[in-house]
């Protein structure tokens, strides 16, 4: 029991209606019959999605369905994908227990009860790559920023747990055209790729990441309004990926999201690897291509 305020309270691990959410696409369903695409929007910002998906500047994503409020899992890149990378994706905004969380992917040999919620695929091993290896998919990772740089000691971390990966400076957060850059090393790839086998692919975008400020008009400064010219320049690449990934392969399951924000000056804040609500609030959609 908890004491909370003198009196003993009943911990809940569930809802009040004792059950968890039901994830609203049976992944069972998805796991494989289609390709998974986990493409990451890093430091992308809710607010300034959504004020581009409401202006009509994100029309490849905005055809996909509106962007979800939702919690980011942490306050920057490392913490963040080592929760999502073992399932803990960006969960709902107004979340109040465990149980309220859409899992797509769950960890088995995890507590929570053991039990697997409906509609989520219960992997086994330390991350959904290794978990859909065991199914039979090859796991790709195509990644952005510095956290995927394989020429670092850290950098190696994230990449080691897919069956290939690939980064190159071209791809880096410094470069303009780095999101083009990936797409373009992405339809060569999937062009030579085995159609029967199964790819779950992560992509690490880090355009609208800092710096940011080229995305804009004679400025040097990083500021909301490029980090938001970013996102439109990278919707446009995403819609070559997309269309080549449906040419090439007849679709996929996506997942897109951010995972985390970042500040520009609100509250005197900077950047992100802070708590801060406009770090910690992010977009989350998923869809069939």
């Amino acid at each position: 029991m908890e004491k909370h305020e003198g009196a003993e309270v009943p911990f809940r691990l569930f809802s009040s209606s004792g059950k968890r959410k039901k994830s609203s696409v049976d992944m069972n369903e998805v796991v494989g019959r289609e390709d998974i695409l986990f493409v990451c929007l890093d430091t992308l910002r809710y607010d300034g999605a959504a004020e581009e998906e409401r202006e009509g500047g994100t029309p490849v994503l905005n055809r996909y369905g509106p962007w979800q409020k939702r919690q980011a899992p942490g306050n920057f890149t490392w913490p963040s994908h080592h929760a999502m990378f073992a399932g803990f994706l960006p969960c709902d905004y107004d979340a109040h227990n465990l149980s309220d969380r859409e899992m797509l992917f769950f960890p088995r040999q995890i507590g929570m009860g053991n039990k697997v919620p409906e509609g989520a695929f219960g992997f086994s091993g330390s991350t959904v790559m290794e978990g859909l290896e065991q199914v039979g998919y090859d796991t790709w990772c195509v990644g952005g920023v510095s956290f995927f740089d394989r020429r670092s000691d850290l950098g190696k971390v994230f990449p080691g747990y897919f069956r290939k990966s690939w980064w190159n400076p071209s791809f880096g957060c410094a470069v303009k055209d780095s999101t083009a850059n990936q797409v373009d090393f992405l339809l060569k790839k999937i062009t030579s790729a085995d159609p029967e086998q199964k790819i779950f692919l992560y992509l690490n975008i880090d355009a609208i990441h800092y710096p940011n400020y080229f995305y804009g008009e004679d400025t040097r400064q990083d500021s909301l309004v490029t980090h938001r010219a970013a996102l439109r320049y990278v919707d446009g690449e995403l819609g070559r990926l997309f269309e080549g990934w449906k040419d090439k392969r007849g679709g996929a399951f996506v997942i897109c999201c951010s995972d985390h924000g970042t500040c520009y000056g609100e509250d005197g804040c900077q950047f992100h690897g802070i708590n801060h609500p406009v770090i910690n609030t992010v977009p989350y959609k998923h869809f069939f291509l």
